[in-house]
Order: structure tokens, then C-alpha cells, then sequence
């Protein structure tokens, strides 16, 4: 039945499986474990061919040298000890466990209840295990070989104000790309592809931020309703890339797969960027399956109340919580996080409900253990890191509060922007904050613009084409009664709810999502574009599709259901900024490094052309607003390596549902260039055209423009027009 040999000592590091030319290192950490066994597959649907008992013990790691074993070994683990869920023990050799640190996990993994760890009586669990063993259901740790030729790879290390993020899903980009061999589409390799590569070239994306990729599994109440996890928030595997996104089947193939995207998208000056979901685990509450962490060291693995220890503290909304106070499962984070860095060559990650991750005993930490290691890593701290500034614990909300080295998701940014364009009073002030790189989160410090990554949609709500065609959500196919999601979208469907024939109902929204976008590329700080939006993707009202494995999901690449012209207008948006030092500056305004100095960088005015005061900054009423953005003049080095002017622009608001007309500012004897208009289908102008200071500009409700100054700024200013009484 099973074989048991003595294995070779081994090492207690690295921690996981390390190929070597003899064999396999075993290493795996559990501090209060009182044996663990080492379970050998030769393939997926069979009982395993040997046990190995693990006699070393060094350091709280369990380890053990098998000679002779190659890439592609499937295994996993047994661990022996108390079974005392009051105590926050949960020990049960008769579940077979996942590596923590598997390179590849193999095999999909349905719900059966023999997955749990204990027996249930009524809604709570017994105080004896589930003895039935579940090696036939759980997948399996696969052994992987991490030699790759990287070539001539060079991580593009775009600096974060010249970045242009494009959240998409590995899955969901290319599921239904007809121009790609039905075997790509959904997977590492279709978004590596030439055909994806050109499509984000041309659109402009320096970087794409990829929806987890960690080896994640379904929810037991998803399956029941025929549902799936489709974003994937729900990790069992923190080294491993998902197997669901590899064209190959065989075990382990998705680890090569998934570096030759990189390399490729490297090649093509793309960055990769991973939304990493380190707070908290598949496992759930504590009523969830036994797969990995609970069975091999509860107690060190999960922050679990003080009062009663069989159950978890939970700042996540989904069970658990890992404790990063623990110094193993800080280690653990890191060195997944180095993993995908070194191995992988990743370019910087975007960490799930962050405030989770810095909270020390409760409360959020400045100083908390994980936040000062990543900030003195020498490969970590060189890498981009974003945070999700809040959790669902006290105090979470922590947007403008992590350290000098984090750029964060700016979901203030998100909900002034949509509440401006929806026509809000009393936004003017937070409006100009946003659109100036929200000095007033991120200053104090001494962090930068780049601090602030702005976006106005993201995989979790509406898309742009959803957020100004309905004023509710609409989630009846996640089977939850349209309870779910949230209800306070900020969102406007500019006079009917869904689709319409109305032909003003129409433009007005493709007008709203012009200024959306316009807004959002011309702020300062790092844009950040859903995939989807450059080209009006729709969810049917549904804001929240994490269980929508579908079309509700999946990018079209339809023409019929594709704007062309707002595609184009995109892109024309990434290049403008890209060549215009004006809308990507490294200083906030003001700074005495902006113009050197001398001058003001930064003119607000009122629609009369007369600058901003104390009177039009407080009022509710005031939705028009004009700001001059003064260029130094000079040339400078472009991202691309040529030459290109620091020139002055002018940007006029206009958030009324009616005209307004606006009297041109600017110095004596000057003149501008219209360039971009909102209220026009294509936004950039065909033909420049000329505009004097103190001629009357106006701008339909709901409009913006973009004008270049022709020449150079001058700080010799006097009013164009007395102020109206």
C-alpha cells in the first residue's frame, strides 16, 4: 500500500521544495506540530505511493533530503498534533495538506465536505476530527524546475509618473479573441501574445495590474449555485501562479508560461504589476475546509480571538485574517513577495485591503513589522508598491496614511471625480485637490504626486459605460437577491436607467465618459484605466461580478460592441499626457523644486477669467472652475529618450447642466490653442484652433476643455474682464 523510507536530513532552508541535480529538499515550518509526514503522488486521482516521516526538526521546520526525485513530483503533507479548536489546535493527519510554499499547485478543487477538519453538529463544529481522508480531492504540490532563459530581460522600470496602469484579468482580456488560437485565450500566453502586446502599445499602457494570479480556489456557496470565484481574492497559494490561466495542462507548466508573458511583455516595455491577497485565505471562517495553513499551524498562522481561540479575528470580510505579527508568516509574505520578483521578474504589486497587513496587535501600525521590512528590503523597497488603504476592522481607512514608500489606490479621488461629473454642489475645492495630485493626503511626509494612484472605475463596481447609464445596481444573476455590491455608487444614468434609444440621453453619457477619462489622464498623480473602458465595456448594471465567469467579464472584441472612437480617444489621452511634462509632474504645486522657484506653477480662476477666491472656493453653487498650468518653457528628456517642451495649458470645467461661457485668461498680448473639447464626439480637435485672452469661450453642461498657451508664459498678469457684481 505505502512505502516508508528514511530520507537524507535535509535542510530547514529554503522553506518549500528546492530541486537539486540528486533530488528534492523538503522544508516546511509548524511550530507546535508534533510529527508531519511527507505524501509522494504519481498522479492526480491515485492514493499516495510513499510516506515519508519527517525526524528533523530545526528551528520550528520540518525537513528532509529525497533523493532522486525530479520536476514535476506531486506532493503534499500530513502533520500530526493536538485536535483542541478552544485552543486554536487543529491538527488532523488525516487531511492531506498544501505546501505554503508550492511553486505550482495542480488540480482544481471541487467542495466535498470531507475537505473540512472536523465533524459537524448543528451550525458549529464537534470537538472530535473528520477522519475520512481527503487525498483523492485535494490537489496536489508540484516540485518545479525554476531553470528559464530570461534572455536579455531588463525590468522597464517606468518611473510612476510616467506610468498608465490598465487593471485587467489574465482570463477576461483575451477569453474572446478570435484573432488568437482558441488554446491562448484566457491565458499567461494570450496576454503575452504579439496580438495583446500591440493592442496595449497602441493604447498607451505602461503597466499592466493583473487581478490575482495566486492559485486560488472557489467558495463552497459559489459551487452550490453554480457560480465561480472569477477575480480570484481567495489565495491557497502564495508562490503559485494560478493553473486555471495556463494553456498547458501538465502539472507545473504554468510557472514557465507565466515568465515567458513577463519576458515578452518586458521586451514590449510593459510592466507587470500583481494584485496580491496576502490578508487573508481560502480556508474561511471557522467553520471552512482544512487545505493548507489551519491544519498545518492554526495558531501561528491566523490572528484567532483572545476569548475564544476556535474562532478567527476577522478585518478581512471573508473569515480570517493573517497575523503578520507572527515572524514565520511575515517571513512567509516576504519571501513570496521576493519570489516574484527575483524568479518571476515582476515589477511591483498592488496589496489587498493593505490595512489588514500593517494592524500589530489591533489597531493600524506606521511602524508595524510588515511595513518597516518592506521598506528596508533591498529588493522589495525597489519595486512598486500600491496599497488598498482600508479593511473592514476600526479604524481601517487609512487613505493618505501608509509610509514615504507606497502609492495608493485613491478611492477619495474616485468618489469627488464621479460626484463632480454628476453635477454635486459643494465639491469645487475637493475637485481642484483631486486633480492637483490630493496634496492634502499625501504631502505631509515628504511623499510625491506619484503617491496617488487615480482611477474613477475598477473590477470591483460599475465600468465607466455602467457608472453613467445607471442609477442603481443591478446584480440579480449573483443569485443573492441584488443585496449585494455596494449601493452608493455615485453613479448618474443621465436620465434612464440602462440601455436607451434617446439620442440626447446617449450623447450626454459618451460626453460624461469623455470628461471621466479626460479627467483622469490630465490629473496629477498615476491613472490607473479599467480594462474595458476605452471602449464602453458594459456589465448590464451588475457591480459586482466577482462570480461572473461570462461575458458580463470578458472583454468583447466584437467591433459591434466596441467604440472605436472612444478607443482612439483613449489613446490619444496617454499620448498627450506622455508628452506633456505639464500633467505628469514629480511635485506637488507650489513646491520651491517646481519652475525652480520662480514664479507660480498653478493659477485657479472662475469662469469670468478672474482668479479664484476665498468666496467662489467655499461656495456650494460653483461647479465651473479654470486652472492654468505654467510649463517652465524649457525642453527636457521625454520617457521615450527625445526632446519635448514644458509648456503652459489651460483647463476649463464645466459640471452645470447648462452652458457656461468662460472668458480666456492669460498675460497681456497672448494667445491659445484649442486642443482637446469634451463636448465634441472626438474630443481631440482635427484642426487646432486659435483663441485670444479675453475672448469668450463656452462650454456646453457637462463639458471640458484643454488649451495650449501660444509662447511662453509670462508672470505679468492683469484682469481680463472687471469681475461681474
Amino acid at each position: 500500500m505505502k512505502v516508508t523510507r528514511d530520507p537524507l536530513p535535509g535542510r530547514p532552508y529554503p522553506l518549500g521544495a528546492t530541486l537539486t541535480s540528486e533530488g528534492v529538499n523538503f522544508a516546511l515550518f509548524s511550530e507546535h506540530a508534533k510529527g508531519v509526514d511527507l505524501c509522494l503522488f504519481q498522479s492526480l486521482d491515485t492514493h499516495e505511493t510513499e510516506r515519508i516521516v519527517l525526524n528533523e526538526w530545526t528551528q520550528h521546520v520540518w525537513h528532509c533530503f529525497v533523493p532522486g526525485l525530479k520536476a514535476g513530483q506531486l506532493y503534499g503533507y500530513r502533520v500530526h498534533g493536538l485536535y483542541k479548536p478552544a485552543q486554536g489546535a487543529r491538527f488532523n493527519p488525516a487531511k492531506l495538506l498544501l505546501d505554503p510554499y508550492a511553486k505550482a499547485i495542480s488540480n482544481k478543487l471541487p467542495w466535498r465536505e470531507e475537505l473540512n477538519g472536523f465533524l459537524v453538529e448543528g451550525d458549529d463544529e464537534a470537538s472530535k476530527r473528520d477522519l475520512r481522508d481527503n487525498a483523492l480531492m485535494m490537489p496536489k504540490a508540484v516540485v518545479v524546475d525554476e531553470a528559464f532563459d530570461w534572455g536579455a530581460d531588463v525590468p522597464p522600470r517606468t518611473p510612476l509618473t510616467q506610468s498608465v496602469i490598465y487593471e485587467t484579468h489574465v482570463r477576461g482580456f483575451s477569453k474572446t479573441a478570435e484573432a488568437l488560437p482558441e488554446e491562448l485565450r484566457g491565458t499567461y500566453a494570450g496576454l503575452g501574445s504579439d496580438w495583446a502586446i500591440h493592442y496595449l502599445r497602441r493604447l498607451g499602457v505602461t503597466a499592466v495590474e493583473l487581478l490575482p494570479v495566486h492559485q486560488f480556489r472557489n467558495e463552497p456557496f459559489l459551487e452550490s449555485k453554480g457560480l465561480v470565484n472569477y477575480w480570484g481574492y481567495n489565495s491557497i497559494g502564495y508562490f503559485a501562479p494560478h493553473e486555471g490561466y495556463a494553456c498547458e495542462g501538465k502539472p507545473g507548466a504554468q510557472v514557465p508560461e507565466f515568465k515567458a508573458m513577463v519576458q515578452k511583455l518586458h521586451a514590449a516595455g510593459i510592466e507587470v504589476l500583481l494584485d496580491v491577497v496576502y490578508n487573508h485565505t481560502a480556508e474561511g471562517d471557522h467553520l471552512g475546509p482544512t487545505l493548507s495553513f489551519r491544519g498545518i499551524d492554526n495558531t501561528a498562522y491566523y490572528r484567532l480571538e483572545p476569548g475564544s481561540r476556535r474562532l478567527y479575528r476577522d478585518y478581512t470580510g471573508c473569515g480570517n485574517t493573517l497575523d503578520t505579527q507572527h515572524p514565520r508568516v511575515l517571513q512567509l509574505i516576504m519571501d513570496s513577495l521576493r519570489y516574484w520578483v527575483t524568479e518571476m521578474h515582476v515589477d511591483g504589486f498592488r496589496f489587498d485591503l493593505a490595512s489588514a497587513l500593517a494592524r500589530e496587535t489591533h489597531h493600524f501600525d506606521l511602524r508595524s513589522g510588515f511595513l518597516d521590512v518592506l521598506l528596508q528590503d533591498p529588493i522589495l523597497s525597489k519595486v512598486k508598491l500600491i496599497a488598498e488603504p482600508w479593511d473592514l476592522g476600526e479604524g481601517g481607512y487609512r487613505v493618505g496614511g501608509f509610509p514615504v514608500n507606497w502609492s495608493e489606490w485613491n478611492g477619495k479621488y474616485r468618489d469627488c471625480v464621479r460626484g463632480y461629473w454628476r453635477g454635486d454642489a459643494g465639491l469645487i475645492g475637493e475637485f481642484a485637490s483631486r486633480l492637483t495630485g490630493s496634496s492634502d493626503l499625501y504631502q505631509r511626509g515628504g511623499r510625491y504626486p506619484e503617491a496617488s494612484i487615480n482611477f474613477v472605475t475598477a473590477h470591483d463596481g460599475f465600468t465607466l459605460a455602467d457608472l453613467v447609464s445607471y442609477n442603481e445596481k443591478h446584480n440579480e444573476a449573483n443569485g443573492e437577491g441584488n443585496r449585494d455590491g455596494e449601493s452608493h455608487n455615485r453613479s448618474w444614468n443621465c436620465g434612464a436607467e440602462g440601455p436607451t434609444e434617446q439620442i440626447e440621453i446617449n450623447t450626454l453619457r459618451r460626453r460624461q465618459r469623455r470628461n471621466f477619462l479626460a479627467t483622469l489622464f490630465l490629473s496629477q498623480g498615476v491613472p490607473m484605466l479599467c480594462a474595458g473602458d476605452e471602449y464602453g465595456r458594459t456589465q448590464k448594471g451588475n457591480n459586482n461580478t466577482y462570480c461572473q465567469d461570462n461575458e458580463l467579464n470578458w472583454l468583447s472584441w466584437r467591433s459591434e460592441h466596441r467604440s472605436n472612437e472612444l478607443e482612439e480617444f483613449v489613446a490619444a489621452l496617454a499620448a498627450f499626457r506622455r508628452d506633456h511634462p505639464a500633467f505628469r509632474r514629480t511635485h506637488f504645486f507650489g513646491s520651491p523644486l517646481a519652475r525652480g522657484g520662480k514664479g507660480r506653477d498653478l493659477i485657479w480662476l472662475t469662469d469670468r477669467g478672474t482668479e479664484m477666491h476665498e468666496a467662489e472656493w467655499s461656495s456650494a453653487h460653483v461647479k465651473a472652475l479654470g486652472m492654468v498650468l505654467v510649463g517652465s518653457g524649457f525642453e527636457e528628456q521625454d520617457p521615450a529618450g527625445g526632446r519635448i517642451r514644458d509648456n503652459t495649458f489651460m483647463l476649463l470645467f464645466n459640471a452645470h447642466h447648462g452652458s457656461v461661457k468662460f472668458v480666456v485668461f492669460g498675460p497681456p498680448d497672448t494667445s491659445w490653442w484649442l486642443l482637446l473639447d469634451t463636448g465634441k464626439e472626438a474630443g481631440f480637435l482635427a484642426e487646432r484652433v486659435n483663441i485670444a485672452r479675453g475672448d469668450h469661450l463656452e462650454l456646453p453642461g457637462f463639458s471640458m476643455v484643454v488649451l495650449q498657451l501660444e509662447g511662453v508664459w509670462t508672470d505679468d498678469l492683469v484682469a481680463v474682464e472687471k469681475p461681474t457684481e
